[in-house]
């Protein structure tokens, strides 16, 4: 430990639990209430530049193992974008441009196949009951190493697997069955362009395009998402049942989630400062005992 932390922990320790609170808060507000416009960005140019890939081999401009290749870094990065909109961090109810919020969330997670209503609501769920295994529609990702994670993520595929049941049935528990209805035609609409491309020759490319880089896609967005940051998942609690970890490919590479632990204490910070508000209350989560990891 620094000197400098060494300090900043001593100094700590002469404040109260209700001191605490006020400066964690203090700290955190710095970061919050401000427009991530890189994740608009991110989100709508992700989604425009996945569909161009499509003509791109289809008219032979590119050839189809770099649209390939294209295709699965475009599905993989369609995900967060929509999780910022989930927490209503572009804009919340009532603002200006609660508008962009919406039509972020809508449209990033499109090559995903996944509905932006379905994912806040279940998504909200998971931050409620975080680890909690009847509660927690994420709970069925906890493995217990990186490779049976790839197992499960396999088994999870399964239309019978507790993992395809999770959101339905957290949507019919708490009285959102309504929104399953999303799913079913988001699901309906792929299978069309699918079976389309398919009949019309393009088997091959409809597969290499969209169905091979959305499984490669879903297993890393769920490896970094929500096995690594939660693992082992047996802990409940607002301080407890978030990690930080070390990454072998770096906090870039492992979808800014080394510092996931400061997303579930504070949603509203955009995913671009979770880095630097980490490094500002670290002081404060060493005293609160988190799990840290080598962070």
């Amino acid at each position: 430990m620094s000197p400098t932390m060494s300090k900043a922990t001593a100094s700590l320790d002469s404040l109260s639990e209700s001191e605490l609170d006020v400066l964690e808060r203090k700290i955190a507000g710095k970061y919050m209430h401000m427009v991530p416009w890189g994740a608009v960005v991110w989100g709508i140019g992700n989604l425009i530049a996945w569909l161009a890939v499509w003509p791109l081999v289809l008219m032979d401009i590119i050839p189809l193992w770099l649209g390939f290749i294209l295709a699965t870094l475009n599905v993989a990065l369609s995900y967060l974008p929509s999780h910022e909109a989930q927490h209503n961090i572009i804009a919340g109810k009532g603002q200006p441009l609660r508008w962009l919020n919406e039509l972020v969330g809508h449209l990033s997670t499109i090559p995903l196949v996944l509905p932006y209503r379905v994912l806040r609501h279940t998504h909200y769920e998971h931050h409620s009951h975080t680890n909690d295994p009847q509660l927690d529609p994420d709970f069925n990702i906890h493995a217990n190493s990186g490779w049976h994670f790839l197992w499960k993520s396999i088994l999870n595929r399964q239309p019978e697997s507790g993992r395809s049941k999770a959101y339905p049935e957290t949507l019919q528990r708490t009285g959102n069955e309504h929104m399953i209805l999303d799913a079913i035609i988001y699901q309906s609409m792929y299978l069309v362009v699918m079976f389309t491309l398919a009949w019309a020759g393009y088997a091959i490319e409809a597969a290499l395009l969209w169905w091979v880089p959305k499984q490669i896609a879903t297993t890393y967005i769920e490896y970094y998402l929500s096995w690594a940051p939660h693992h082992p998942g047996k802990e409940q609690g607002r301080y407890t049942d978030t990690r930080g970890f070390k990454s072998r490919l770096g906090n870039l590479l492992s979808m800014g989630m080394q510092y996931h632990i400061i997303h579930h204490l504070y949603p509203r910070i955009p995913l671009s400062l979770t880095p630097a508000a980490y490094r500002e209350l670290k002081p404060i989560l060493q005293r609160r005992a988190c799990n840290l990891g080598e962070l």
